[in-house]
């Protein structure tokens, strides 16, 4: 499947409903990196749809630091507790979205809280 450049979607990622720029750590280089995502409201935070895979370079930053950040539709979001969540059905995402998912193959998720667990 042809993806867009990052450079070309960054432009309206950050602003544009069900898209958003993840900032994450690389595990290695400790550079920032800003990587375009399909990021959706959920009750518990947020969740981003792994359209490159779970073996993504930015899946592994972001579970390795235990977090990252979301720019979407212009509100920066810190994201805590990232755990991936395996949903054929995509029971969670109201139908249109259901459908694009589904085109594009996203049937894994992170999930990632915007508070981080007290204890």
């Amino acid at each position: 499947m042809m993806r867009p450049p990052h450079r070309i979607t960054s432009r309206f990622a950050a602003r544009l409903p069900g898209f958003g720029i993840l900032a994450h750590v690389g595990r290695k280089s400790g550079r920032v990196y800003r990587t375009p995502v399909n990021v959706f409201r959920a009750p518990e935070g947020f969740l981003i749809a792994l359209t490159y895979g779970q073996e993504s370079e930015w899946v592994k930053n972001v579970l390795a630091a235990g977090g990252c950040e979301v720019e979407t539709r212009g509100a920066r979001y810190q994201l805590f507790a990232p755990t991936i969540v395996h949903d054929p059905t995509r029971r969670r995402f109201p139908l249109p979205v259901r459908i694009v998912l589904r085109l594009i193959g996203a049937n894994a998720f992170m999930q990632v809280s915007t508070s981080r667990a007290q204890g």
